[in-house]
């Protein structure tokens, strides 16, 4: 266990982990995978105080006795405890998920950037100032990005696991995924569908700046297009 525990931390963290959370979508999905944790212990911790019981029981009771039980065991764990699991995943889940559709924002406006899926990269437009990118997305800390996902061929997926959870860019439609960083920096992200022979490379980078250093890359990018 001591050589296995550094193994099995590591996972916690890095830029593909979404227990590394950098922005308030990925946050509700870390919270909501740390309490169906929570909740999964318990229930194996009790299915083993069950089971040490079950072995240490004498096996002389009555025949009566079994029949109870056995009913306990339909109605509890048949009944009780998957309805009562679901109930709570449900309690949970959807508010975590209506974090991260793209409604309204009181007060402020998202920023709009178009990204169309290919075998296999990424190409990405900013509708509002005319600007051209590839497997590279820039947005302002602190403000909400609404990112147009479409697709040219198959089904891919879009994911950045520190700042949100995964939108599918399907032929034919338009999926629009909430974006938004709580912290500067630089974000991997992926393909998160299986979409042909090059899929592990289909892969980009979401440089998160303040909003000064986001506005002063929008003059630069503008310059360089005039």
């Amino acid at each position: 266990m001591a050589g296995f525990t550094p193994l099995i931390l590591g996972g916690c963290q890095g830029e593909f982990s979404i227990l590394d959370p950098a922005g308030p979508g990925a946050a509700s999905v870390a919270g909501l995978w740390w309490g169906m944790l929570g909740f999964s212990t318990m229930v194996l911790l009790g299915i083993c105080v069950l089971w040490i019981m079950a072995v240490r029981r004498d096996p002389g009771e009555e025949l009566l006795e079994d029949e109870r039980h056995f009913r306990r065991w339909i109605i509890g764990g048949g009944i009780l405890l998957p309805t009562g699991s679901i109930a709570l995943l449900l309690l949970f889940g959807i508010p975590a998920g209506h974090r991260m559709l793209p409604l309204p924002v009181e007060g402020e406006e998202a920023l709009r950037i178009d990204v169309t899926a290919s075998q296999w990269f990424w190409s990405v437009h900013y509708p509002d100032h005319d600007i051209e990118l590839s497997n590279t997305l820039y947005i302002p800390v602190g403000r909400p990005v609404d990112v147009h996902l479409a697709s040219s061929d198959v089904i891919h997926s879009f994911w950045v696991p520190r700042l949100t959870g995964k939108l599918d860019a399907i032929p034919g439609r338009v999926n629009v995924l909430r974006l938004q960083a709580s912290e500067a920096g630089d974000y991997r992200g992926s393909c998160a569908e299986f979409c042909g022979l090059q899929h592990a490379g289909m892969q980009f980078v979401v440089h998160a700046r303040s909003p000064d250093d986001f506005a002063e890359w929008l003059q630069e990018q503008g310059d360089s297009n005039d």
